[in-house]
């Protein structure tokens, strides 16, 4: 079930399209905010804080400069660092290590599992058993390209350890699982808000949920200094704040994102009816129970690198996300030395590639894309 190949389609590109999508609505933000007088956690920040709480189904929101800042202002809440550990899968954005490391602790990678590239959460298990599990005081689930993770089986196997259970969900804005959006499925968790996000902004922020209320409130002393009362530090914090005007654009962003999401998995759907059956491509699955926020549509392939050229050869802005797992990456060495055999992360990671997908794809480009990859992969 394919289209005949012609002419390449337009292939927007995003989040430009996202941004001119909403002009209008920006550019009175953008006045109401230079009549305002407020810039840093005013009113704007306050009321999306409330809006996305309750988009998330958390009771809490805290914002931030951006999502790794939130992986690291959560962990000092938690007084979690020197010396711990944290688990996180390796196939992921290198943010959500850094974001470890930079709060003090240690990121122990974990492997995935392979058709949906989430934790893999026997893989956790196992890890938590051996020598170095007992250092490990936290586990950072990250709801890749925007499926979500078993948090039913992860929060089994974290309680039994004792240990917390926290979500990275920086690609996956409004993935649900078992009737519950990602962002509530866990002690707290994590949003990006950079640009190229299911919710972006027009330049970086992020922000932390739950509905922990000593949490969130300490995860608001940590994000400003350290500060329970203005110029005075309680405590060692840092400065990561989500500025006004970020906020009001992504308060007009949220109202659009439950149509954004929607058009996401219709165009999936199509990838899935015209990708079935093509020969030595596996498209992405949803586990049941799931919806996926398709962030990303990322197929695997063993012929991943010569399909690649032949896609971009053809006007298709295909790519790789990621080209190497964190623990293969120089600046991770010796976090790699600590950390258990990862064999499903190194398979994985040379078969992925991203296929576009963005809500303000037309049908076409999707047609064209998969004659051409229908094309190479039957060759």
């Amino acid at each position: 079930m394919s289209a005949p190949l012609f002419d390449p389609p337009t292939f927007s590109a995003y989040p430009l399209a996202d941004c001119q999508a909403h002009q209008e609505e920006i550019h009175a933000a953008l006045q109401e905010f230079l009549r305002g007088g407020s810039y840093i956690l005013g009113p704007e920040v306050a009321a999306f804080e409330r809006e996305f709480a309750q988009f998330v189904g958390a009771s809490q929101a805290i914002g931030v400069a951006n999502g790794t800042d939130a992986i690291e202002v959560l962990l000092r809440a938690l007084e979690i660092g020197s010396g711990d550990a944290v688990a996180v899968p390796s196939h992921t954005a290198v943010a959500s290590a850094s974001g470890i490391a930079r709060a003090g602790a240690q990121p122990i990678f974990v492997d995935i599992d392979p058709d949906t590239f989430t934790i893999c959460p026997d893989a956790l298990e196992e890890l938590l058993k051996s020598s170095i599990g007992a250092r490990v005081k936290a586990v950072l689930a990250v709801h890749l390209y925007g499926h979500p993770c078993d948090m039913k089986r992860l929060e089994e196997v974290a309680r039994a350890h004792g240990v917390v259970l926290l979500e990275d969900c920086a690609q996956a804005h409004g993935a649900v699982s078992r009737g519950r959006s990602v962002g509530s499925l866990a002690r707290a968790a994590a949003f990006s808000f950079y640009p190229t996000k299911n919710l972006g902004a027009l330049g970086d922020g992020g922000a932390i949920t739950t509905s922990d209320a000593a949490l969130a409130e300490a995860c608001r002393v940590v994000r400003q200094y350290g500060w329970k009362e203005r110029y005075i530090s309680a405590s060692q914090g840092v400065n990561s704040r989500l500025d006004e005007l970020q906020a009001a654009l992504l308060r007009i962003k949220l109202r659009a994102l439950p149509v954004g999401l929607r058009r996401r998995r219709q165009l999936a759907a199509l990838y899935g009816s015209l990708l079935k059956g093509c020969p030595n491509l596996v498209t992405p699955v949803c586990r049941p129970e799931c919806e996926h926020a398709y962030h990303l549509y990322v197929v695997r392939t063993p012929h991943r690198d010569g399909l690649t050229k032949h896609l971009l050869g053809k006007g298709i802005p295909a790519a790789l996300h990621y080209p190497a797992a964190i623990h293969q990456q120089p600046g991770y060495t010796e976090v790699a030395a600590l950390s258990p055999p990862l064999p499903s992360t190194e398979t994985v990671v040379k078969e992925i590639l991203t296929l576009p997908l963005h809500p303000y794809l037309d049908d076409a480009a999707v047609h064209y894309t998969c004659a051409v990859v229908r094309e190479y992969l039957s060759a």
